[in-house]
C-alpha cells in the first residue's frame, strides 16, 4: 500500500487489482435502512448479536436449504472475527491445522493468533488448482493435528469444491475427531450453474462443523464488518461467547444494515451473478492472450490466479506501482507468494480480483501486457 499511495501522490492513477472491494453497488433496501435509523441511542447488541436479526438469517440460510436455527448463530465483527474466535475455540497453542493452499493470506495471521501451526497441502494451477486428493490431507495429520480450513468459493483461486469434496473432507475430519471450518463467504458467486455444497448439510457432523459467513461480499457490504460464525456445537459455541463478550458486541449500525440486506430481491444477485461471470470471462480471456502467462478460468468468488513469465512478482508489483504508468495509469496486483505458506511457491504468480468494471479490466490487461515487455526486458538485460 506505500506504493500506491506514493504513486498516487506522484499524479498516476491506480487500477485496484489487488482486493476483493466489489464496485456493484450496495442493495438500495440497506442504503434507505441506513438513511432513516430511527433510534435516539446507537446502543450495544447482545454480545452474540440482535435476536431478530439472528432469527431473519437463520430463516434466510432455511431458503437456501441450509438448515440453520437461530441459537446456531454468533454475529462477529466480520467474517474475520468469526475466523478468529473459531480458531482461539477450537485451537490450543502448539496445535496444528491443515489448509490447502493458495490461502487467503489472513489465516495465517489468524492462526499466529491462536498459536497454530498451518500445514498446507498445494493446489496447482497445472490442474487448474482442483482440490488435493483426501489421501494429501490424511498424510498430513498428525498427533498435533485438531482442523481442517476450507474456503468454498476459493480465494483466491476461485475453485469450487463438490459436494463429493466435501464429503470426503468431512469423512476423514471424523474418522480423526477433527473440526471442519468451512469459509463460506463467497457461495452466491459460482458460475455456469455450479452450486457450492455446504459444509451445514453433511450428515452427521454437527460436532465437527464450523461455518463462517459474512455480509461484505453478498451485498457490496465490506465495510459494514458483519459476519457470523455458526455451528450446532454447543461447547464451541459457549467457549467462542468468552471471546465475544470480551469484545463486547458486534457493531450495530452493521447489524441493522445486515438485517435490511436480507429483504433484497433475487433480481439483485441475478444481475451480480451475471455480471461478474462477464468480467471473469474477460479477464481470463485477455490474460490467457498475453504471451506466457496463464490463468485457469476460476467456478466461483471473484479472484484469479495467474502465472506470469517473470521470476520475482513481489519485485514486479512493487515495479508496476513505482516505474510504469500507460497514460498516467498503473496497476496493483497482489503477488501470489502471500497466498502460500511453502517457502518459494507463488513467486511467478499474481491474484487478481475482477471486482472493477469492463473497462477498467480491459484497460489493466492492456498495461499488465506492456509492462511484461517492459520488465522481461529488464530482466533479461540484468546481470
Amino acid at each position: 500500500m506505500p506504493y500506491a499511495v506514493k504513486a498516487k501522490q506522484e499524479g498516476k492513477r491506480v487500477i485496484h487489482l489487488n482486493i476483493g472491494q466489489p464496485d456493484i453497488k450496495t442493495p438500495e433496501v440497506v442504503l434507505d435502512r441506513l438513511k432513516n435509523i430511527q433510534r435516539e441511542v446507537i446502543e450495544y447488541s447482545s454480545s452474540e448479536g440482535f435476536t431478530e436479526y439472528r432469527e431473519k438469517l437463520a430463516t434466510y440460510y432455511q431458503s437456501k436449504n441450509v438448515p440453520v436455527n437461530a441459537e446456531d448463530i454468533m454475529i462477529t465483527t466480520g467474517g474475520s472475527e468469526a475466523l478468529v474466535f473459531a480458531m482461539m475455540t477450537c485451537f490450543d497453542a502448539g496445535d496444528e491445522v491443515i489448509i490447502p493452499e493458495p490461502y487467503y493470506a489472513n489465516y495465517s495471521g489468524f492462526a499466529t493468533m491462536a498459536g497454530v501451526s498451518v500445514k498446507p497441502i498445494t493446489a496447482k494451477i497445472e490442474q487448474n488448482f482442483a482440490p488435493p486428493p483426501v489421501t494429501d490431507f490424511e498424510n498430513l495429520i498428525t498427533k498435533k493435528t485438531q482442523g481442517i480450513v476450507l474456503c468454498n468459493p476459493g480465494n483466491p483461486t476461485g475453485a469450487v469444491y463438490s459436494k463429493e469434496d466435501i464429503q470426503a473432507i468431512a469423512d476423514l475430519a471424523k474418522k480423526h475427531n477433527l473440526y471442519l471450518i468451512a469459509d463460506e463467504v463467497y457461495r452466491e458467486f459460482c458460475y455456469e450453474g455450479a452450486t457450492p455444497f455446504s459444509v451445514y448439510n453433511l450428515e452427521g457432523m454437527a460436532e465437527h462443523v464450523i461455518l463462517i459467513d459474512s455480509v461484505s461480499k453478498r451485498y457490496s457490504m465490506c465495510g459494514a464488518r458483519i459476519g457470523a460464525l455458526i455451528t450446532r456445537n454447543e461447547e464451541v459455541r459457549k467457549m467462542a461467547m468468552k471471546f465475544a463478550q470480551a469484545r463486547l458486541s458486534p457493531p450495530t449500525l452493521g447489524q441493522i444494515a445486515a438485517e435490511a440486506a436480507l429483504e433484497t430481491p433475487q433480481s439483485y444477485f441475478d444481475d451480480v451473478i451475471e455480471e461478474y461471470q462477464k468480467r471473469r470471462d474477460i479477464l481470463v480471456q485477455g490474460l490467457n492472450e498475453i504471451p506466457g502467462v496463464k490463468c485457469p478460468k476460476p467456478g466461483g468468488a471473484f479472484y484469479c490466479i495467474a502465472e506470469l513469465p517473470i521470476d520475482d512478482s513481489d519485485l514486479f508489483c512493487q515495479w508496476l506501482l513505482e516505474s510504469f504508468s500507460v497514460n498516467g495509469d498503473t496497476i496493483m496486483l497482489a503477488p501470489g507468494s502471500g497466498f502460500y505458506i511453502t517457502p518459494g511457491l507463488g513467486k511467478k504468480e499474481v491474484r487478481i480480483a475482477y471486482v472493477l468494471n469492463e473497462e477498467d479490466l480491459r484497460k489493466a490487461v492492456n498495461i499488465l501486457k506492456e509492462a511484461l515487455v517492459v520488465f522481461t526486458a529488464k530482466e533479461t538485460v540484468q546481470p
